[in-house]
């Protein structure tokens, strides 16, 4: 397992070299035709044993979101956008990492000495400051990232930055280092997602798989709701995924209906293996997997997620046993999948 190493690189949407290194390093003795294409994604191949022509598309993305220079001040002050989805309510006070140089630097906002009355802050009156006096501080166009590290809390639970979706990365990683599998798995480590799943668009074109299976970080729902009240001074939780009770299969999101021979072919394989899973049913978010299911005349997607609190912050949170139990039902449906799983009636 790399997680601990893609959760600490940086690759905000663009700029995701310094992952896409990481990555072919980890998967070049493992695989054929290595290639990263005009956008940046990583693909390779891993011939099957059983039925090579059946080709199974992998997908995790490398980028992660962020933010970009958009002006600097003539007093030395960072004026930036978000890259991909970016809550501007956590900013204020966070240490970020500026430009090539990583120049370190924090978000600032006027205190609560001087301005009670603002309940949340808009991007454009937030700057960041990384201690220049002048212009030479960074040029438009620069890459802002979360300056996030990577620590265990206990014996399963980690907290890093970036878990959407280097656990994703890191998990397709261990799937090629675990292979061959019956079927030829098309892996696609892929470029621009939180930005409009732009690299997902151009891999699955090219690889034109049979079916595919992306692997993703998702939300975890399992934290206080502040809508409701507490009952007997317990919080109550909201609905849908928890962290810790294994592999998420999604029923459908803001990008996809996941095909229900897919859906059906999860659960059957997950139930036959005795690997722990849940189903995501409230349809937010998207991945990858709204532009893979497009593609050609129609791919049967399967996305399998690993629940994370926090996510799109600095300090998500996940449960290692998760991530087994994704890996474990990816490397289950690759033994278990043939041209005829989703043949139609």
């Amino acid at each position: 397992m790399i997680l601990e190493e893609l959760s600490k690189a940086i690759g905000v949407s663009g700029e995701e070299d310094e992952v896409r290194a990481l990555v072919i390093d980890a998967i070049r003795d493992h695989v054929t035709d290595l290639e990263v294409d005009a956008l940046g994604n990583v693909t390779a191949s891993q011939l099957g044993t059983a039925h090579p022509e059946y080709i199974v598309m992998i997908a995790a993305h490398m980028d992660e979101i962020g933010m970009m220079v958009t002006a600097v001040e003539a007093n030395g002050l960072i004026q930036f956008t978000g890259v991909g989805g970016v809550d501007a309510r956590i900013l204020p006070g966070l240490r970020v990492k500026v430009g090539a140089k990583r120049s370190p630097g924090v978000i600032l906002w006027k205190p609560i000495h001087f301005w009670r009355a603002m309940k949340t802050v808009p991007m454009d009156a937030l700057r960041i400051d990384v201690g220049a006096a002048d212009k030479s501080a960074a040029e438009p166009g620069d890459r802002i990232a979360f300056d996030g590290g990577y620590t265990r809390l206990s014996d399963t639970v980690v907290r890093g930055k970036a878990f959407d979706d280097r656990v994703g990365c890191s998990i397709l990683v261990d799937i090629l280092r675990g292979g061959p599998y019956p079927v030829t798995v098309a892996a696609a480590f892929t470029a621009q997602e939180e930005i409009g799943l732009r690299g997902a668009t151009v891999a699955a074109q090219r690889l034109q798989p049979d079916a595919a299976i992306v692997l993703e970080g998702t939300y975890a729902y399992d934290v206080p709701d502040p809508n409701r009240e507490a009952d007997a001074g317990d919080l109550p939780s909201n609905p849908g995924t928890r962290m810790g009770e294994g592999a998420v299969i999604t029923l459908s999101d803001r990008q996809m209906i996941t095909d229900p021979r897919a859906l059906r072919f999860l659960r059957e394989t997950a139930a036959a293996h005795g690997i722990t899973h849940q189903v995501k049913t409230m349809g937010g978010g998207g991945t990858d997997g709204g532009a893979i299911h497009l593609a050609q005349a129609g791919i049967p997607t399967m996305p399998i997620s690993v629940p994370c609190r926090y996510i799109h912050t600095p300090t998500a949170l996940l449960n290692l046993d998760d991530y087994q139990s994704v890996l474990s039902l990816s490397q289950a449906v690759l033994n278990r999948i043939t041209p005829a799983s989703f043949q139609r009636d």
